[in-house]
């Protein structure tokens, strides 16, 4: 009988905890009655009562929940970095607490790993009306930027949502980089996957942790963790300025030959040296990225630390 561990990653989501274990044992007890399951929780430095109520269920007899709480809030990367690290089932489910990811999904992605012979099956958010315009319009250009800038192949509305293989959850776990960008992890690593389509669902209770800021952020990482195109392109964008430098030099040069203006300007040069201030900053900005991660990955700290734990049945 082949066993399929569940990780959940957690941050301040109390009354969720039991909600999506009472969901996956419904459906446990019904359409996937031939498998074997257990959950692995990751609290990730919660602030409210979702570590009790974790610690609660797993204490339940007969209980098959298992797990990690860490020191403080490491981020929802380094909790999905624990939980893939610490599973041990035959397939690795991986999904979010909050009830967005339909744990109906799971059928469909069993049959398309054991029947259709995939490896991974990724859920892909089709309709994402109840968002705002603006936003779906930043994530649909972050898609196109990332898979423009890297080569890779990540689709819009893709989730964290997927099912795979104990032996995709490996090759995640060998990469130990610490600026983790998860779906540019699962397009390098490869392996056959199937897209799950399925219509955006409401969450359970609360409100989503990514705002605009930390969007931001995370696209940041994604792109700089993937692309070396910045940096190459620092190259072209240097000529570009040179060539425009020149180009400019020489209309003056020629103006003032002709007496159409004077050589002697300075609102010419205060121009000029402000454009080409902006520029080296610009360009050593793009630099600095590059150096402050290689800085954060020379250190090479834990990607996280576990104040509590509970992996044993």
């Amino acid at each position: 009988m082949n066993k399929i561990d569940i990780v959940i990653p957690c941050f301040n989501e109390s009354k969720c905890v039991e909600l999506i274990y009472n969901a996956l044992k419904d459906l446990f007890s019904t359409e996937l009655k031939a498998y074997e399951w257990s959950v692995l929780y990751i609290d990730d430095g919660s602030q409210d009562d979702t570590l009790e109520r974790i610690v609660k269920l797993a204490g339940m007899d007969g209980s098959n929940v298992r797990y990690i709480s860490f020191a403080r809030n490491f981020g929802k990367e380094s909790a999905i970095y624990a939980g893939l690290e610490n599973a041990d089932g035959d397939y690795v489910a991986l999904m979010d607490a909050d009830l967005q990811h339909p744990p109906h999904l799971l059928v469909e992605m069993l049959h398309a790993i054991e029947v259709e012979g995939y490896d991974c099956a990724t859920a892909r958010r089709v309709n994402r009306e109840k968002e705002s315009k603006i936003r779906n319009f930043f994530s649909n250009a972050f898609y196109h930027t990332i898979n423009w800038a890297t080569g890779m192949k990540l689709a819009p509305g893709m989730t964290d949502y997927r099912l795979m293989k104990k032996q995709i959850a490996d090759a995640i776990v060998s990469m130990r980089e610490h600026e983790r960008f998860i779906k540019g992890i699962y397009s390098w690593i490869g392996f056959k996957s199937k897209w799950v389509e399925y219509e955006n669902v409401e969450r359970a209770d609360g409100d989503s942790k990514w705002n605009y800021k930390s969007l931001w952020n995370y696209a940041k990482t994604g792109i700089i963790a993937f692309a070396v195109s910045p940096l190459r392109a620092v190259i072209y964008f240097g000529f570009l300025v040179i060539g425009i430098s020149f180009i400019y030099a020489v209309r003056l040069f020629l103006m003032s030959i002709s007496g159409a203006r004077p050589w002697q300007d300075t609102t010419t040069i205060i121009l000029l040296l402000l454009f080409l201030g902006g520029v080296i900053i610009l360009l050593l900005g793009v630099i600095g990225e590059y150096l402050a991660r290689i800085y954060m990955e020379v250190k090479n700290r834990p990607i996280y630390i576990a104040k509590e734990k509970k992996l044993d049945k």
